[in-house]
């Protein structure tokens, strides 16, 4: 039986992931590996969970080497989504990024290099570690410039990852994918933030002008791409994961509140957050060589994603309304 471990996943894409393999890949085991910390929540597979016989869940942290030993070897598969991503957090605590993006990435390939077996160990960056790109798209091959922590964190553990193919061979690969939206993404995260604030009629945070620009990708056409480049990635080789929907966040925030039938008069102008990238945009011609392309068209996805939070609200109330980490985060960040 093929075995894949796949670290974060009771989070966001790595919960959306867990749900994509086991329908393309029903016979696999999949080991998740995951810390459950405020964003991983073991609700994310509740679907999952005695439903499909190969799931195996761990509690643990990819930064403690003893759980990593017990979990990792067998795997043929590792796909690291484990990691700290908000960038707003990051502002207040950047070691807590440094620990879990970077040293956990650490302990994780230090386990992986002396796994017999290992086929491919995919680690998930983002498109933030280019920095803003003011004009044209950037391709792997450009420079790193990230500008914050949280993507400071992602670029360590992106060429950590690469230099353990270029000095023990391991079989890696990296993607740098754009902003991630769809259903099950934590609520302090724009899409999220924004739809069920407008439920509530409560005003929309939008930073600085609104014109910056992010280009979004449906977590499921991300899915489709990781479980691509478990097979046919070359190792070393790094691979833009983009939607080519680039918009910017005023356009966004308006699309919103329209599928809601809610008024622009919520939107509420706050101060811009230090080392706002201004815009990301990617080229990724070297994956759809492979074949890959998104699916999800981004004003389907937006409208199915509006409708998720709509018909889950048991799942998103309960940590906007009794989660400590979530209110003090956001009373901190957007106190004035």
């Amino acid at each position: 039986m093929t075995s894949i471990l796949v670290t974060g996943g009771a989070g966001f894409i790595g919960s959306n992931f867990v749900r994509y393999t086991a329908r393309a890949h029903p016979d696999w085991r999949i080991v998740v590996l995951d810390k459950l910390t405020y964003a991983g929540r073991r609700e994310n597979l509740a679907d999952l969970e005695g439903h499909h016989p190969g799931l195996e869940f761990v509690q643990g942290d990819i930064a403690d080497p003893a759980v990593v030993a017990r979990v990792l070897p067998g795997c043929e598969y590792v796909v690291n989504f484990a990691a700290e991503t908000h960038v707003d957090r990051s502002l207040y605590d950047a070691g807590g990024f440094i620990q879990t993006d970077v040293y956990g990435t650490f302990v994780l390939l230090e386990e992986a290099r002396r796994a017999p077996g290992l086929r491919r160990f995919v680690q998930i960056s983002t498109d933030e570690v280019y920095g803003s790109v003011e004009s044209g798209s950037s391709r792997e091959t450009d420079p790193l410039m990230p500008r914050n922590p949280y993507s400071a964190s992602k670029a360590g553990a992106d060429r950590l990852a690469y230099s353990y193919w270029a000095t023990y061979g391991l079989p890696v690969v990296v993607t740098r994918a754009s902003n991630n939206y769809g259903p099950h993404q934590f609520p302090e995260k724009v899409i999220p933030l924004f739809i069920t604030h407008a439920l509530d009629d409560v005003p929309l945070p939008l930073y600085g002008d609104g014109l910056n620009v992010r280009d979004w990708l449906h977590v499921d056409d991300h899915c489709r791409a990781v479980d691509l480049l478990l097979t046919e990635g070359a190792a070393g080789e790094t691979y833009n994961v983009g939607g080519g929907n680039e918009l910017p966040n005023v356009e966004l925030t308006q699309r919103i509140l329209a599928l809601l039938g809610k008024p622009e008069s919520l939107i509420r102008r706050v101060t811009d957050r230090p080392g706002h990238d201004r815009r990301y945009s990617l080229d990724c011609s070297r994956l759809r060589a492979l074949g890959w392309a998104p699916q999800v068209p981004f004003d389907e996805g937006l409208r199915r994603t509006v409708e998720w939070y709509r018909a889950n609200e048991g799942w998103w109330r309960p940590i906007k309304e009794a989660s400590d980490s979530f209110r003090e985060h956001y009373q901190r960040h957007y106190r004035s």
